[in-house]
């Protein structure tokens, strides 16, 4: 009986020692494994399901699919830096700035977007992407399409990477901009 006593208040004493961790910093801890190229310190803060809404757009994810996210993204060597974090009790707002050789050809580089992250169980389970204070849409799309329109005609090969959201398709991406950067410099 002293034994089961003691088992109990042991594992009463350690629940008790564990901390919740707070919102704003889930998200940080998620910035953290973008900035380090660190899937599992991202994992460990994403719900089993992710949803991230874009205006209408609403694409939803498993821990195993957003991986392919994150390996899409990890090709840009994108470098995070988080603006401001706000708690606002059932989310919290952040606005975040992100440096890529991707929105640096798109000359719109740094990027810095606001975002709500909501949570279910203590994890992250929907972010939703509001706007991006100091993006230049015009020279985006013309960037874009650009770029597009360089590759149907001298890469084919290529063709499609703009709607490729897998690993080799943002190795496609950065293939396309380095070819026409080269041939624009010729």
């Amino acid at each position: 009986m002293k034994k089961i006593s003691l088992l109990i208040i042991t594992i009463l004493f350690v629940s008790c020692a564990v901390q919740k961790v707070s919102k704003p910093k889930l998200v940080m801890k998620y910035y953290e494994g973008f900035k380090k190229s660190d899937y599992q310190e991202v994992k460990n803060v994403l719900s089993i399901s992710l949803i991230i809404t874009e205006g209408d757009y609403l694409m939803e994810f498993t821990q195993e699919s957003y991986y392919e996210h994150f390996k899409w993204d990890s090709i840009f060597r994108p470098v995070y830096k988080i603006v401001e974090v706000k708690n606002q009790g059932d989310k919290v707002s952040a606005t975040v700035s992100v440096k890529s050789s991707r929105f640096e050809f798109l000359n719109n580089n740094p990027l810095t977007c606001k975002r709500n992250f909501h949570f279910k169980n203590g994890k992250i389970n929907k972010i939703e992407n509001l706007d991006c204070i100091d993006i230049n849409w015009e020279i985006w799309q013309r960037q874009r399409d650009s770029l597009v329109n360089w590759v149907k005609l001298n890469q084919p090969e290529l063709d499609g990477f703009i709607n490729d959201l897998s690993e080799q398709g943002a190795k496609d991406y950065l293939k396309a901009i380095e070819s026409y950067k080269k041939q624009k410099s010729d």
